[in-house]
């Protein structure tokens, strides 16, 4: 008896510790046996499961059967066989399972176990990305008057013409996907699928399946499925954060580009794509490829158009417009009627860095109306207290540069240049002078105080002829 309670503890011991759920249920169709990762998996406790029918606990869909039931009433084997059904409180589970009777000494049926793997993250991820598929905005919805931004705007356009490979490079909030999508649907893909997958969101063994597509067998519960490249075929990939993919995933992508083929995870055969990919990175590629964070040769192949979107600090005299456009979105769906904003605000955007660009100003905006009533215009008190406090911190805690007087740069330095375009280069070489030495010559701290990109400032320290200072 003794031996049996500690043969007993061992095999629990091990069931729990297995990387797979475990669930076996007798003749009469009642579980006895339940390990640790089928609890998590489900969601469910063992008391609640052991000793029940499944039909007590669990809900299937309609016209399908528990693969676990069928072993145990029909004798049915099935080997990585997708299942979805609902747990006792209506959460939607999807497993990859493997399902067979189990048989005394003489053939007889007397129970049936499951050995399951969880993809239920990978199946929600899949159906969010197809959902997401419906693209809703155009050129006519980017707002930016500002030359540079419309430089973007007109280039954008010119790309939707062809079907090359995009990459769309800015700051976090800028617009990247508004941008991604214009070009979508102003292409000739405009009724094809749009897709679009955060590479940052997910690890490398899960991205690579949904990228690519897996064969059933590869590993333990893959099942036979797309990938969002054949999902996408005649339309757009929209790879959000290329430069979070691993260098080896990186390097599976050129290949698709080049040859314009995929091939699913575990498989040996080829599948024909017709994919555009349209890419985000959010920091200077050249940055990114110095720090082994991007390949070489996938940056030439992505960039054939490259799109540089400033960010809102280098573009506010687009603020006010941008601000009217949010306001008139949260009066519709807050049933407001908010005209705009005071001058005292105005001054405060303008005054701002906006490290989150047009996302954090519209957050801003939506905040500021949740504390309106009937007012007519957004004041400095509405605002919400995160940024008003940001920009008083901003004005207490740094120091302001040395004001720039006729002692400190001689307008009249002897050199025989008196033009006006000899003596702004002599003044934007000081002026950066002095930032870089504020920031003990930190390139990008640098830049953002000048309100310029950091390829920007780089161009004018080589241009003056300046030494740049490892960061």
């Amino acid at each position: 008896m003794m031996e049996e309670k500690r043969f007993r503890k061992i095999f629990e011991y091990i069931l729990d510790e297995i990387n797979e759920g475990v669930h076996v249920i007798d003749e009469n169709g009642k579980s006895i046996i339940y390990n640790r990762k089928m609890a998590e998996i489900e969601s469910m406790s063992r008391d609640v499961v052991l000793n029940k029918n499944i039909h007590e606990v669990f809900q299937f869909l309609e016209n399908e059967e528990s693969t676990l039931l069928s072993a145990l009433q029909e004798g049915q084997v099935t080997k990585n066989v997708k299942q979805t059904y609902f747990n006792d409180k209506g959460k939607e589970i999807t497993i990859a399972t493997n399902s067979f009777p189990i048989t005394d000494g003489d053939g007889e049926i007397i129970g049936a176990m499951e050995i399951a793997n969880d993809i239920t993250k990978m199946e929600q991820i899949l159906r969010g990305n197809i959902l997401k598929g419906d693209t809703r905005f155009t050129f006519d919805e980017i707002i930016g008057e500002s030359q540079a931004f419309q430089e973007v705007i007109e280039n954008a356009k010119r790309a939707s013409r062809t079907s090359s490979s995009v990459l769309i490079i800015g700051e976090t909030g800028t617009g990247k996907e508004l941008f991604a999508q214009s070009i979508h649907n102003e292409s000739s893909r405009a009724a094809e699928p749009f897709i679009a997958q955060n590479c940052a969101a997910l690890p490398d063994t899960l991205i690579e399946g949904i990228l690519f597509g897996t064969k059933r067998g590869a590993f333990t519960g893959a099942i036979e499925r797309p990938g969002l490249f054949e999902l996408a075929n005649k339309g757009t990939l929209l790879l959000d954060e290329i430069n979070s993919l691993s260098p080896h995933l990186q390097a599976k992508l050129l290949r698709v580009l080049q040859e314009k083929k995929v091939r699913r995870v575990g498989d040996t055969k080829d599948i024909d794509v017709d994919v555009r990919i349209i890419a985000t990175i959010n920091e200077d590629p050249i940055d990114a490829i110095n720090e082994n964070r991007m390949r070489k040769d996938l940056y030439y192949r992505l960039s054939v158009v490259a799109l540089y979107i400033p960010p809102l600090r280098e573009r506010k005299s687009d603020i006010p417009q941008l601000v009217q456009k949010f306001i008139h979105k949260y009066n519709r769906l807050f049933q407001m009627s908010v005209e705009s904003m005071s001058e005292e605000v105005r001054r405060c955007f303008f005054d701002y860095e906006w490290l989150g660009n047009v996302r954090e100003l519209e957050h801003v905006v939506e905040g500021a109306m949740n504390m309106m009533t009937d007012e007519p215009h957004i004041t400095f008190s509405h605002l919400p207290y995160q940024f008003r406090r940001k920009s008083q911190w901003k004005e207490e805690q740094l120091a302001p540069l040395p004001s720039v007087m006729p002692t400190q740069f001689d307008v009249a330095v002897d050199n025989g240049k008196m033009d006006l375009k000899s003596k702004m280069d002599e003044f934007e070489q000081y002026y950066v002078e002095k930032v870089l030495e504020k920031h003990k010559g930190n390139v990008s701290k640098a830049a953002r105080e000048l309100g310029i990109s950091r390829q920007s400032l780089q161009y004018r320290i080589r241009k003056h002829g300046m030494r740049e200072t490892e960061e």
